[in-house]
């Protein structure tokens, strides 16, 4: 669905607005929700999308997706429900993976690079 909202005036031009964008609706499951260190990954994995990217949650207004202040000021918890907005469906799927356990965000970051038998 396309919206066009127009001003009032002699030189009133049309602008698309939001609806036009891509949208998904993730409810948070890790275990820090959007906070920190996850707060940090959230906005360079939106960064990495030339197109623009918006959070919200259910029943306020959109933020930036790619200030990592916007973000943090949400205070995104564990359970909250919120909406991914943007015309790059790939960046909106890596951030949906992020914020609901499909991803690394909240989760340990362990690699195991080699092991050794103490047997001598």
């Amino acid at each position: 669905m396309l919206v066009l909202n127009r001003t009032h005036g002699p030189n009133a031009s049309p602008r698309v607005g939001v609806a036009d964008m891509a949208e998904r609706r993730v409810k948070v499951t890790t275990e820090v929700g959007i906070q920190a260190r996850p707060a940090t990954v959230f906005v360079d994995t939106a960064a990495q999308s030339n197109a623009e990217v918006l959070i919200a949650k259910a029943g306020q207004g959109r933020h930036d997706a790619k200030s990592i202040l916007q973000v943090l000021t949400m205070d995104v918890r564990p359970g909250d429900a919120i909406v991914l907005t943007s015309d790059d469906e790939a960046v909106l799927d890596r951030l949906s993976a992020l914020v609901s356990n499909d991803g690394e965000v909240g989760e340990a970051d362990v690699t195991i690079v080699e092991t050794v038998d103490d047997e001598d």
